[in-house]
């Protein structure tokens, strides 16, 4: 299922976003220490570097000229070597274990929420809340609904929720969803406090 994404908040990128599962899910493994729509703009950045984003290439590229893609000017994040590591062990264990099928993910054997949480959560780069949140952008932004997905991703499944890239649909659900990260972030701090 193609849909319109607007998780970069360019349209190239989010075009991208949309149409490939790999960069769908390169973006969210990016989506840390720097700005959301600079982490789901990255694919297209490497695709635009590589001349395509290819999971095979990517996967068995020489670990220092993967860098080098990386770390190129604008940089495709804020620490390009560690996570062009990162990225190419992903691609590696994506043809390790899923013949380089991102979607056999959610669609082999018919998984339901859980299972598909299980195996997001084995995903090099991919913890708990990275999985959770990525399954709710699955159910509620490309139509991947295995049965028990809200919750399986708790609150990031919440309908009319505001609480990460999964309920980024225009700018204003971005400033949306910026608010409540700031909201949980100070109240966060003032429970350090105590």
């Amino acid at each position: 299922m193609t849909t319109k994404l607007c998780l970069a908040q360019d349209p190239e990128a989010d075009e991208l976003l949309a149409g490939s599962s790999l960069a769908l899910l390169f973006g969210m493994l990016l989506d840390q220490q720097i700005p959301m729509e600079k982490a789901f703009r990255g694919p297209k950045d490497i695709a635009d570097r590589m001349g395509g984003l290819d999971l095979r290439r990517i996967a068995e590229a020489e670990p220092e000229e993967f860098a080098a893609v990386m770390a190129r000017r604008p940089a495709v994040h804020r620490f390009p070597g560690s996570m062009a590591k990162r990225l190419q062990a992903l691609a590696a264990y994506l043809i390790e274990h899923y013949d380089g099928d991102v979607d056999a993910i959610w669609t082999r054997d018919d998984p339901d929420g859980r299972t598909v949480l299980a195996r997001l959560k084995a995903l090099p780069g991919f913890g708990e809340q990275k999985a959770k949140i990525f399954l709710a952008l699955l159910g509620k932004q490309r139509g991947v609904t295995p049965e028990g997905w809200r919750e399986a991703a708790g609150d990031y499944g919440e309908e009319g929720a505001h609480r990460s890239v999964a309920d980024i649909h225009d700018p204003e659900s971005l400033g949306q969803v910026r608010a409540f990260k700031q909201k949980m972030k100070a109240a966060t701090k003032a429970e350090a406090r105590k």
